[in-house]
């Protein structure tokens, strides 16, 4: 039992360890971008947000650089005053650094998508961030 702990202990800290490397690593290259984007849409019917929220991970899941990618729907419980709430559908997607986040810009399955969806957004609001 305690050889079993030792092993699964020693794998976590060289996990953290590898990952706190390759974080250091992608600093080198500059800082990682944070690209948010929050869309209200003129059919914000529930079917109308999940279709777009799937058209997220069909279309922008898979680029080059992506680090974390999540999308999803305004957390309607969520309502104090500091909460904005004119949205309904989120994207959140970080990539390794700016070249990748400009490679995604041109990307033809990011296009594909703004083609197959832009029509029934109302807005669209985009939040780039460099993180460290």
């Amino acid at each position: 039992m305690r050889r079993a702990l030792f092993v699964t202990l020693l794998i976590v800290v060289l996990g953290v360890g590898g990952c706190t490397d390759s974080l250091r690593g992608n600093r080198a290259k500059g800082p990682a971008v944070a690209h948010d984007v929050y869309f209200a849409l003129h059919d914000a019917s529930a079917a109308a947000q999940a279709k777009l929220v799937d058209e997220c991970y069909t279309y922008l899941k898979d680029h080059p650089g992506v680090t974390f990618f999540a999308a999803g729907t305004l957390v309607a419980e969520h309502d104090r005053e500091v909460n904005v709430r004119d949205w309904d559908v989120g994207l959140h997607v970080v990539f390794v650094d700016k070249a990748h986040h400009d490679l995604y810009q041109k990307a033809a399955d990011h296009q594909t998508f703004i083609d197959r969806n832009k029509d029934n957004w109302k807005t669209v609001r985009v939040f780039d961030t460099a993180i460290e």
